[in-house]
């Protein structure tokens, strides 16, 4: 090459790179997931802008997970969906690209390089990619003429006789709205089709909850036949029956029955069967959409599709073609993941292949991991090798297979693994039930290496959830769906792109799709960072980074009073109320530390509703009362005390696990006079409300037991006295057994005791619930005097150093050293802090006061304002139905098919609103973190907030339960700082914000919503600007939604009129010989 001496001696540029200053035009037809995902690809890699962009989508939305389309009944939330956010698009840079929705491709002039749109639009391109998919089949030949005189190539036509595709929303919403027309008795739904398409429909349609049997049809033996053997297949055949679903395998439709409504009424199977059916779902395979680029002259295949070469060229140089829509070889794919590996590829060719080799197509690799109405279903690498050949093996091996399979008929587990004839290289398989190790396998199929370890131990070897993420390669794809590879991921952590799994989700796009490569994904993301010597955000919520433990000692150090203090100097959004997870745990630790009385104005608004108003809500909003009786010793006249008590309000009364008396039922205006009247008689709050110490539990030990050995009994007490008001990480349970019998079941409890001769063994980070813990031994022979002292430093080092919401048994197992670490600490004093523990402890539990007591004996107005039900009326209301039941009283179920789910409250369209004052200003005060209180206005009840001088208004009932319990939850602010409200039931967040674009959604849950309505305060009144009265009744009145007593079922019916039961064991009869169930 011969020198340019005016450049200095640079060798001349090649053409190709001399021109980057001209930027070509790009553009893309189809704005589906594999169009999308060249478009980003392209965006992300096209750092010397060479090329500006426009997409064209023919459906009326942005892009779309196809894949998620299964969840959509369960959400019905479009923007669950999306891709990515519809700020993605409002925030581009239209000079490098733009898009258009609801226009489709008619035409495309090659000699012009320009395209003709369906509204008129014509644009010109450089370079066109045709990412246009693929449509849904239908036997047309099978059904009759439209009934709207359509044509029959639209299948949009068919939708009101009630025959569908899978393939689009527009779809899945035509199906939803066909269904709520459905007015026969029975409702009954077909999918023709038991493959991958064919069982996310009958997912689908058993999640709108329409259709009284779901039927899926398949003609071959087993559903799944295209990627699973018959072993495998009919393992999740037999799932899919259990999930509810009728599946008919190696059946065929015959013929369509339409009625003289020219509606779907039946099919005909082959058998001859004749099954009524008002909805059918076709999905029998898809055709390539190629009909513009075939009218165009690009060479198609015979079976469709657009022929492609290896680098995604059709027969026209400036045209490629992607996705489904595209022919390799004669072969066109139905999946995602080869599609992503088309856009990747053409990708890297049009920025990279300048300056290096290009990238080509081969065989991709059509294995799947999916979960399939509930089942994990996987195939990976050649699965079919041992039915039809191999399509690969090393040189000079016959072409001969073997295979090792794994049954396990009780797990519904099974594993096929198809290996060469000598075991030596893993070639493909088939799991079903359990998918753990799928990317592990498809990662050394890939490779096509000499396997290190014998066969045999990949079907009796240990398998884990949690793969090991060190022994995958940097070109393991991770996600088959966005074409990731762990090298992807790696370089992201690295580099400090993402410092968490969301962030890491959101930037690479892996788990994304069908979300099946999480576990591996969040393996390699806890190895990276641990290689990093980083640790994992601990952080409290996203308005601290502090754990719980940081801010315990922050907060006890600088002597904070208040939350606001403690947000104003660490938190992380300035302006932020908080949330439902940071403000109850600061408020735990504000009492732990300085014994805060729960009522105070500036404390009250931080707490959960339990502690709010101190006693365990209950699903009708009523709340159950539980006085303490240390180590369940109890006298008569206390228990005739708390019957007389329970009997003058009309309670449900039980004992609890916990050798207590729990009072259900309570209303939260009468709460003040039950606590009146159970201090008069000696009793104190048991606190079952709060995250503190519950009970401590006993045996009778020596006191009475011909086995005991201790006194359980006053041990118990004392520690229950010592220990009891103290607020803790979360709740804490003890228990001391007499003997080596255990009846106090200490095994199980956050601290437990056992007396032996010399003493007692002291017990520690047991718990029952969810995840059962048996407690672990920390120290033997612990003379009574030393109990104490020993519980002393144990507790008060929990109390520091715990996260949020950790019960002991939590903390010991994510603890470094475990028990060994925290006997070195509180026996040992390995860090010279048992005294400052013992200190601690000694000055919290001075602190102890009996809540009830103070509530009722320092009681004043504004405390009774709190405990109203209404803030404008002493009127009351139940809003669930009373049943008797065994002699007492309790609130009706349920129903489990709730109506409410289907409403749509935040966009109810009054005929007309007017300002109209429902309370006085002092009804609702200036708290230090919010306040709030209900108005009933006629028969609608409707929560009211202030939070931080401002108001805000909604409905009272959370429609997730029909409970009307909005008003008692907390107030907070996300992100954004847009304000919401936290049901204390289920916890769903609503955002009552005017200014958001979101008013009235529901934050973890698309079903849900809420109506809101504007709020102002003038001259001391609030006003509420409201519809008529009759119209709010209509939409909200509690008559309408309270839950009946006419929706419960009898849960024990069938056993009643099996075993003859009328009258409960040891129960006394309220009339006659039988009870009022």
């Amino acid at each position: 090459m011969k020198v340019d001496e005016q450049r200095g001696g640079i060798p001349p540029l090649p053409k190709s790179m001399e021109s980057l200053s001209v930027s070509k035009h790009v553009v893309i037809v189809g704005l589906g997931m594999v169009g999308f995902a060249f478009l980003e690809k392209m965006l992300g890699d096209d750092t010397a802008n060479e090329y500006h962009y426009t997409i064209i989508g023919e459906e009326p939305y942005l892009a779309y997970n196809r894949v998620g389309l299964t969840e959509y009944f369960e959400h019905r939330n479009f923007d669950n969906l999306l891709l990515s956010p519809k700020t993605f698009y409002d925030s581009r840079n239209r000079d490098q690209w733009d898009f258009k929705i609801d226009e489709s491709v008619v035409k495309i002039d090659r000699e012009a390089k320009r395209l003709s749109t369906s509204k008129g639009n014509k644009y010109s391109y450089d370079i066109l990619v045709l990412a246009t998919g693929s449509s849904g089949l239908l036997p047309t030949h099978m059904l009759p003429d439209p009934v709207n005189g359509g044509s029959k190539d639209d299948f949009k036509n068919y939708r009101d006789m009630g025959c569908f595709v899978y393939r689009t929303i527009e779809d899945l919403n035509s199906m939803l709205s066909f269904s709520e027309t459905i007015t026969t008795s029975t409702k009954r739904a077909i999918v023709v089709g038991g493959g991958l398409l064919g069982l996310e429909a009958g997912k689908a349609l058993l999640d709108m909850e329409t259709f009284d049997n779901v039927t899926v049809v398949h003609r071959s033996k087993w559903l799944l036949s295209q990627q699973m053997d018959e072993k495998g297949g009919l393992l999740l055949t037999e799932k899919v029956r259990d999930l509810g679903v009728t599946a008919r395998t190696g059946t065929t439709v015959d013929e369509l029955i339409f009625g003289d409504d020219g509606k779907m009424k039946a099919v005909r199977y082959n058998t001859g069967e004749i099954e009524e059916c008002q909805l059918l779902c076709y999905t029998i395979g898809i055709k390539p959409r190629d009909e513009v680029a075939s009218e165009a002259g690009l060479v198609c295949s015979k079976r469709g599709g657009i022929a492609i070469d290896n680098f995604m060229a059709t027969s026209d140089p400036n045209i490629y073609a992607i996705g489904e829509c595209a022919s390799w070889n004669d072969k066109t794919f139905g999946l995602i993941a080869p599609g992503v590996t088309m856009a990747d590829i053409l990708c890297f060719n049009l920025i990279q292949a300048k300056f290096h080799s290009p990238k080509e197509f081969s065989e991709p690799d059509v294995g799947t991991r999916l979960k399939l109405m509930g089942v994990d279903v996987a195939s990976f690498g050649d699965y079919f090798a041992d039915r039809n050949g191999p399509k690969w093996v090393p040189r000079g091996y016959e072409l001969k297979v073997k295979s090792l399979v794994y049954e396990n008929p009780i797990e519904s587990v099974y594993t096929k693994l198809i290996f060469t004839s000598d075991g030596k290289y893993l070639l493909g398989g088939v799991l079903v039930g359990n998918t753990s190790q799928f990317t592990k396998y498809t990662s050394i199929v890939k490779q096509r290496k000499p396997l290190t370890m014998p066969a045999s131990e990949f079907i009796l070897g240990k398998t884990s959830d949690d793969e090991d993420a060190s022994l995958l390669s940097d070109d393991t794809q991770v996600c088959s769906c966005q074409n990731v590879t762990k090298g992807t991921l790696v370089a992201k952590i690295r580099d400090g792109t993402c410092t968490s799994l969301g962030e890491l989700k959101s930037v690479t796009k892996a788990g994304t799709s069908c979300g099946g490569c999480e576990p591996t994904m969040k393996a390699i993301f806890e190895a990276e960072m641990k290689k990093m010597g980083k640790q994992l955000s601990n952080a409290l919520c996203i308005h601290f980074k502090e754990s719980r433990a940081d801010l315990f000692s922050i907060i006890m150090v600088k002597q904070y009073k208040k939350f606001s203090e403690v947000m104003e100097h660490h938190g992380l959004i300035p302006g932020a109320a908080g949330c439902e997870i940071c403000k109850p745990c600061i408020a735990s630790i504000l009492s732990t530390l300085q014994g805060r009385h729960i009522l105070e104005n500036d404390f009250h608004g931080l707490q959960e509703t339990n502690d709010k108003f101190l006693g365990n809500i209950q699903r009708n909003g009523t709340y159950s009362v539980v006085p303490r009786m240390s180590a369940g010793e109890v006298t008569p006249e206390k228990l005739i005390a708390i019957g007389e008590i329970a009997k003058k309000y009309d309670l449900y009364t039980k004992i609890t696990g916990g050798q207590r008396v729990d009072l259900f039922g309570a209303l939260k205006q009468d709460l003040p006079k039950i606590w009146e009247e159970l201090y008069q008689n000696g009793f104190e709050s048991g606190q079952a409300y709060g995250k503190t110490l519950r009970n401590v539990k006993s045996c009778v030990g020596s006191t009475w037991c011909r086995y005991g050995i201790g006194d359980s009994v006053g041990l118990a007490i004392r520690l229950e006295e010592r220990y009891k008001g103290i607020r803790s990480p979360h709740k804490m349970k003890g228990g001391v057994s007499g003997c080596v019998r255990d009846c106090a079941e200490m095994h199980a409890k956050d601290f437990g005791l056992c007396a032996v001769q010399n003493g007692f063994n002291v017990y520690v980070g047991g718990n029952g619930g969810m995840k059962p813990a048996h407690a672990q031994l920390l120290k033997t022979d612990v003379p009574p005097s030393e109990v104490i002292p020993l519980l002393d430093r144990y507790l008060m080092f929990y109390f520091r150093t715990a996260d949020k919401l950790q019960r002991t048994a939590r903390w010991l197992e994510n603890l470094e050293g475990g028990i060994e670490y925290v006997r070195d600490v509180v026996v040992h004093d390995k860090l010279g802090i048992c005294k400052d523990l013992e200190d601690q402890m000694n000055e919290l539990v001075g602190h102890y006061f009996d809540e009830w007591a103070a509530s009722v004996t320092d009681r004043k107005q504004e405390d009774d304002k709190i405990f109203a039900q209404f803030a404008n009326t002493d009127a009351s209301q139940e809003t669930v139905d009373i049943i008797r039941e065994r002699g007492q009283r309790r609130p009706a179920d349920w129903p489990v098919d709730d109506q409410v789910k289907r409403e749509d409250f935040k966009n109810v369209k009054w005929s007309s609103l007017s300002w109209r004052k429902v309370c006085k200003s002092t009804d609702l005060p200036e708290k230090d973190a919010g306040s709030s209180t209900t108005v009933l206005i006629s028969d609608t009840q409707l929560a009211i907030f202030r939070l931080k001088e401002k108001l805000y208004a909604c409905q009272n009932m959370c429609g997730h339960k029909r409970a009307f319990v909005l008003s008692q939850g907390i107030l907070a602010t996300d992100e954004n700082n847009e304000v919401y409200v936290s049901c204390p039931l289920h916890k769903k967040n609503y955002i009552v914000d005017d200014k958001s674009e979101h008013t009235g959604s529901c934050k973890n849950d698309a079903a849900q919503s809420v109506a809101t309505f504007e709020i102002k305060e003038e001259d001391g009144d609030i006003y509420l600007k409201l519809p008529p009265e009759s119209e709010l009744d209509e939409v909200l009145g509690t008559s309408r939604w309270k839950v009946k007593s006419s929706e419960s079922t009898s849960h024990f019916k069938e056993i009643d009129d099996k075993f003859k039961f009328t009258v409960p064991v040891r129960a006394v009869p309220a009339t006659g010989n039988e009870l009022d169930w």
